[in-house]
């Protein structure tokens, strides 16, 4: 596995999770890395982006409540989930260096659930 998300869990409607994922220098040197999520039923959708030089992009759904960075030192990306809602719940994924409209690289899925 090229990239290692963690940190999901359960939490209540309100409270926060911050996600990790770690990675090879090569591959968080790529121009773009992002978070993805999947609920059940539903099509995999982008949650936010971030470039090697720290434009983000977010999802008009998590706008304000999640913030993407990435830690250069640590080859790490986070997602810093505030205000959970039960429609966050899904698996999230990361993912880095775009190809056309997908990434080369993903990481292997966090649950996150978020009980209201």
């Amino acid at each position: 596995v090229q990239l290692q998300a963690s940190g999901g869990g359960l939490v209540q409607a309100g409270g926060s999770l911050r996600l990790s994922c770690a990675t090879s220098r090569r591959i968080f040197n790529t121009n773009k890395m992002a978070w993805y999520r999947q609920a059940p039923g539903k099509q995999r959708e982008l949650v936010a982006d971030i470039t090697n030089v720290g434009n983000t992009n977010y999802a008009d759904s998590v706008r304000g409540r999640f913030a993407i960075s990435r830690d250069n030192a640590k080859n790490t990306m986070y997602l810093q989930m505030n205000s959970l809602k039960s429609e966050d719940t899904a698996v999230y994924y990361c993912a880095a260096d775009p190809l056309g409209f997908l990434y080369r690289y993903w990481g292997q899925g966090t649950q996150v659930t978020v009980s209201s």
